[in-house]
């Protein structure tokens, strides 16, 4: 790989604020610089990436950086699980159409006092759906990283009970929270407890727990956003729809955001004789996160052959690595 590229992947991975890969970039630079002959200019890198990483590493000892997040605490401490998340909306590749939907709740966001003060309320209740994979819970975390907000993710082993009652109580616990500390709060897998009230295997239980669910949703007016995700939107109650801002779906992706997701991934490797056309036919049903997976897995056989180059070969081996264990998994 040329060195203009490698200085095309390090300015790419410092836009997005990606230190990982920026570094990863510049250890092959080093590498490359050193097969070219350049000794002394390989050590001087080698030397400033050893540098770079011993400054971060002191700087999270030091525990600068983003705010101190507001812990959950008690018995929230079982239900919420809280992390500052580092992905943006550009770490994703999105269609246009589905990007434009999140730009959207991002800037209605930015811009609640404005909207609030006009008597309109921005989007902050949304529903993901889609195929495993596709992004739902990427974007979840992608809206609290551009939002600067904690990111909550909902407990299910803490929240669901066993005593009558007990579930319902515990949302409240959780929807209180959701008023008190702004953040974004994600219940995935929400079938969980939005599942249809007039299901076959449906208990006085479980309709109370989404009766609570929806009530609290419903009554919340706060400032936090709340995202849910599901792969089986045909399972969840009809009410449920209704009660959200904006239901987003997810699909698995066409050729021009393959192409996207595994040149992402492979910045900073040659791909300049990868057979695309063989490679995009050898995609065809995977999501988002096993294209990803498969890129990750063949930039790793060419690091550790000490290569530059992604191979046709290595990419479609890995992927149909990744249709493998994805047809295992459905089969079980």
């Amino acid at each position: 790989m040329s060195t203009a590229r490698h200085i095309v992947a390090l300015l790419r991975s410092h836009i997005d604020g990606d230190e990982e890969r920026f570094l990863s970039v510049a250890t092959q630079l080093a590498a490359h610089e050193a097969r070219q002959g350049h000794g002394k200019l390989a050590q001087e890198l080698r030397e400033l990436i050893d540098a770079a990483k011993g400054k971060g590493a002191a700087v999270a000892r030091r525990g600068s950086g983003p705010v101190p997040l507001a812990q959950p605490k008690g018995e929230l401490s079982s239900l919420l699980a809280a992390r500052y998340s580092d992905i943006r909306l550009n770490s994703m590749v999105l269609a246009p159409e589905l990007e434009e939907r999140l730009a959207r709740v991002i800037t209605e966001q930015r811009q609640q006092a404005r909207l609030r003060a006009r008597g309109l309320m921005p989007r902050r209740k949304l529903l993901l759906v889609g195929p495993p994979g596709c992004g739902k819970t990427m974007t979840a975390a992608a809206l609290a990283g551009e939002l600067k907000l904690p990111l909550f993710t909902v407990l299910y082993d803490g929240l669901i009970g066993k005593l009558m009652g007990e579930t319902a109580t515990r949302l409240r616990l959780v929807f209180d929270a959701i008023a008190v500390q702004r953040g974004v709060y994600f219940f995935d897998e929400f079938d969980a407890i939005g599942a249809q009230r007039s299901g076959l295997n449906d208990v006085g239980e479980i309709r109370r727990v989404l009766n609570s669910f929806l009530q609290f949703l419903e009554n919340d007016d706060g400032s936090s956003l709340i995202v849910a995700a599901t792969n089986h939107p045909e399972l969840l109650d009809k009410a449920v729809f209704r009660r959200f801002d904006d239901v987003i779906t997810y699909g698995l992706p066409d050729p021009e955001i393959v192409r996207g997701i595994l040149e992402s991934h492979l910045t900073g490797f040659d791909l300049k004789d990868l057979d695309w056309s063989r490679v995009l036919e050898a995609t065809t049903g995977l999501s988002q996160a096993e294209v990803s997976r498969a890129a990750d897995e063949a930039a790793k056989v060419a690091v550790l052959v000490d290569s530059d180059v992604v191979e046709t070969p290595t990419l479609l081996a890995t992927l149909a690595e990744r249709r493998a264990a994805m047809s295992y998994g459905c089969r079980r």
